[in-house]
């Protein structure tokens, strides 16, 4: 079974757990972080495909350090879990989805194809970005095709930068010309460094996490992505009890992005 089909089967049992928060939206704006973020080396860790339940999310809020959610758009949860993802002191990103090179793979509602023209990518982006409320970045979902079309993702790229939204290429190919067309753009972006659970064992998501700590050891700063299964969210518990956690600092994905 695909990783995407895991994650529709998994969450549809979810659904159910559908809820609003409006009341909460006019507190959203005092809400500050609470934890310190100290000048150690920093990681920051971005959960993508977040929009099919809140349960998703939740159990990363728990963890006590912050966490980047990257919600799809136009999914049952998508408005309201943002919403709650804001209001608790995370931080919120646009999961935009895009073509990939198997047309297998639904890249789901809100999707960029390559042939696109740049009023259409415009508008796709528009909407999508409305539909996030207090996103303040944008990663692509799957994209493989659609990253690595240079026209399309620079018209692409034009719009997060109107927007003042930084970007961060997933990097689903090799052939990704996101990241090098961003710099080129003078958009603040970066490039996931670490995917935490291609392999979905929670003991080989441990390695991984320890891998994008020795990668933030070296480098100063890392970033992981990662997806909303238990199993991702008890390696990354695990990860704090058992690694020297004052060596490095938790952050949200802005405070490791470029300007």
């Amino acid at each position: 079974m695909n990783r995407r089909n895991f994650l529709l089967k998994s969450t549809s049992y979810l659904l159910g757990g559908y809820w609003g928060l409006n009341p909460f939206s006019r507190a959203i704006a005092s809400v500050k972080w609470p934890y310190p973020v100290h000048d150690a080396p920093q990681i920051a860790l971005i959960i993508d495909d977040i929009g099919y339940s809140p349960i998703q999310a939740r159990q990363f809020l728990k963890l006590g350090i912050p966490v980047t959610f990257s919600i799809l758009p136009h999914l049952p949860s998508s408005h309201d879990t943002a919403v709650e993802i804001r209001y608790k002191g995370h931080e919120v990103m646009l999961h935009q989805p895009m073509e990939p090179y198997n047309a297998y793979f639904d890249p789901g509602p809100g999707a960029l194809y390559v042939g696109d023209d740049a009023g259409k990518i415009a508008r796709i982006m528009e909407e999508n970005i409305s539909a996030v409320p207090y996103a303040v970045g944008v990663n692509n979902h799957m994209g493989s095709k659609f990253t690595s079309s240079p026209r399309e993702i620079k018209e692409t790229l034009r719009v997060v930068k109107d927007k003042q939204l930084f970007f961060v290429d997933s990097w689903t190919s090799s052939r990704s010309k996101a990241y090098r067309t961003a710099r080129r753009l003078h958009l603040s972006s970066a490039r996931r460094n670490i995917f935490l659970d291609n392999v979905l064992d929670e003991s080989a998501i441990l390695r991984q996490l320890f891998k994008l700590k020795r990668h933030a050891l070296k480098f100063g700063s890392a970033i992981g992505i990662g997806h909303p299964f238990a199993e991702t969210a008890a390696a990354v518990a695990r990860f704090l009890t058992t690694a020297r956690t004052p060596e490095i600092s938790f952050v949200h994905a802005s405070s490791v992005i470029p300007t």
